[in-house]
């Protein structure tokens, strides 16, 4: 359980401004997310210090159930124990199949913005409306997260109503899986839908993401990239991130 009057917005009280990791001044600034479900799971705090030595000011969390994906992560209280150890920006990804039951969990230990999926066959199943606006309201960003399959109009009711769109381009379970090149065109025709509408969300690419994957998103209208096996195997996380980021 998440401890009782866990103060997680007082969790960088102790920095200095230095410290701090900043975020980008441009709203579509590049930004790297390594996704911490390539670190090893045995020193996760130790992996999310190597992200924030590379200077990169995200840190992506996997969430899953074994259900909505075939695989199980980490749950509320790991990511209130990384908070307290940890000052950068939390991108808590949730893979489950009920996340009405638990994004105010999420939130209480510490997420900064909170991304839940919109598939097919899942809608009867949860108030998508609802739960976006519930993430708002708990303090956090929202976010909206769409697999390779899924068309790109799946998300276009919600765009209004969100700070970032998440495009999966490897099926969600499993890290270390080849970029899936036919999601060029929905990140695409994402991008230019928020040019035409003048929409402010930011808009993330998931899986496969290396050097060359990432400049080949950026060049479809990506501004956010999540690595994981690209970044914790990089001989210079470092220059990795910063690759990202030109």
């Amino acid at each position: 359980m998440i401890p009782h009057g866990y103060d997680y917005r007082q969790r960088d009280a102790a920095l200095s401004m230095s410290e701090k990791p900043s975020l980008p001044d441009l709203p579509h600034s590049p930004v790297l997310a390594p996704s911490l479900l390539a670190g090893r799971h045995i020193q996760l705090a130790q992996s999310a210090h190597k992200i924030r030595q590379s200077g990169a000011p995200w840190i992506h969390l996997d969430i899953m159930d074994g259900h909505f994906v075939p695989n199980l992560t980490f749950g509320p209280q790991v990511v209130a124990e990384l908070r307290s150890e940890s000052p950068l920006f939390f991108d808590v990804h949730l893979m489950i199949e009920n996340p009405y039951r638990h994004v105010e969990a999420f939130a209480k230990a510490g997420a900064d913005l909170i991304s839940i999926h919109v598939e097919p066959h899942y809608p009867p199943k949860y108030p998508l409306r609802k739960i976006l606006q519930s993430i708002r309201d708990l303090g956090c960003q929202n976010g909206i997260a769409l697999n390779p399959k899924t068309p790109a109009d799946t998300v276009f009711p919600y765009l209004t109503e969100v700070d970032l769109v998440l495009v999966m381009s490897v099926e969600p379970g499993f890290g270390g899986q080849s970029f899936d090149t036919t999601v060029l065109p929905k990140i695409a025709q994402l991008h230019t839908s928020r040019q035409k509408e003048s929409y402010s969300y930011r808009l993330e690419v998931d899986g496969g993401i290396d050097e060359h994957t990432a400049r080949t998103c950026a060049e479809h209208g990506a501004d956010t990239f999540v690595a994981g096996t690209a970044f914790f195997n990089a001989k210079d996380p470092r220059h990795f991130a910063e690759g990202i980021r030109s």
